[in-house]
């Protein structure tokens, strides 16, 4: 068995890039720069994921210029989710690395990660410190969301943990082999296992422009991210049932004792009127809520692809592979790497 510490894995960087012309320039040569100084084999996957701007065209001409640079143009937009799992699926890399192409992922903290990787760690993730790019109220509806999705769960989603990480192949092939198209990659990352390991990291400034990802964007993904591995919701109906069962059944107790006692009758007309549109509400809510696991099954049993690719450019890792169509260096080494 070959130890960690002897090896030089080839390395894979997926990308993901939605209207960011103005910023694949400079972050491009900068992660290219970063994944060269730690192995001789790598690459560099951009996925376009249905940019209205010139993204396509400036990935390409940066294809031309760095051959281990891939260009993944989807056919449309599918979202981040889905454009993070064509990249997986892409990478030809010993280990995979993630990063946003709007440069506040330090490329200087892929040494880190390398270095973790070799004292044993399956996958080495980037906690953010702050949260000062985003606003109080978005901060903290992030924060509510990873204490409710945590709550209940048979997996622990790490709170502040993006998709800023760096993963052994065994881990990529497991998150390969996951079949679900509405996909929640923070806590597809959690439900795999393996050995992981954090650390810290701030947020760079934007290298030009705004996010794209805001607050509609942010409550859709944790929208799925809370069906897909929660039953939370489904738990707080169950004890909203029963505890308005509770209370129902009280209250028709103390009307009852309350007319025999003292022979008042009890106005009951705003009190009917009241706990039809109270109870309704109730019903409507409990209705939504199954009606997004519903839906949620609907999609998936359509079996749809995730996404679609309408074409590939540039070469990445493929120049250096093997008769089977894997990098040499991992035609070399054993499947799960120490």
């Amino acid at each position: 068995m070959i130890s960690r510490t002897d090896l030089t894995p080839s390395l894979s960087c997926v990308m993901p890039a939605f209207n960011e012309a103005r910023n694949l320039g400079v972050v491009v040569p900068q992660v290219l720069a970063a994944l060269r100084a730690l192995s001789p084999d790598v690459e560099l996957i951009v996925v376009d994921d249905g940019s209205r701007d010139d993204t396509m065209q400036v990935a390409q001409r940066l294809c031309a210029l760095h051959p281990q640079m891939v260009l993944l143009q989807l056919s449309r937009n599918f979202g981040k989710e889905a454009a993070l799992t064509a990249g997986i699926d892409a990478a030809r890399g010993d280990l995979v690395a993630m990063m946003d192409a709007d440069g506040q992922h330090p490329a200087s903290l892929l040494g880190e990660m390398l270095e973790k990787w070799r004292q044993g760690a399956d996958v080495v993730y980037a906690v953010r410190q702050s949260r000062a790019d985003q606003s109080r109220l978005q901060a903290g509806l992030t924060g509510l969301f990873y204490k409710l999705v945590n709550w209940g769960s048979h997996i622990e989603i790490p709170a502040d943990a993006g998709d800023f990480r760096l993963m052994d192949r065994k881990v990529v092939q497991a998150l390969k082999s996951l079949p679900e198209r509405n996909r929640f990659m923070k806590g597809l990352y959690a439900w795999v296992g393996f050995n992981s390991t954090a650390i810290d990291y701030e947020p760079l400034p934007r290298a030009d422009g705004q996010t794209n990802f805001g607050l509609g964007g942010s409550f859709r993904l944790a929208l799925t991210g809370m069906v897909a591995f929660s039953t939370a919701p489904l738990r707080l109906l169950t004890a909203l049932g029963l505890l308005l069962s509770m209370g129902a059944l009280g209250y028709g107790g103390w009307v009852f004792v309350d007319y025999f006692m003292t022979g008042v009758d009890v106005p009951g007309y705003a009190t009917i009127v009241t706990g039809l549109m109270f109870f309704s509400g109730i019903q409507l809510l409990g209705m939504g809520i199954l009606a997004e696991y519903v839906g949620r099954i609907y999609e998936e049993v359509k079996q749809r692809p995730a996404y679609l690719v309408s074409q590939r450019t540039g070469g990445g890792l493929m120049a250096g592979a093997g008769p089977q169509g894997e990098p040499q260096a991992a035609q070399a080494q054993d499947a799960s790497l120490l």
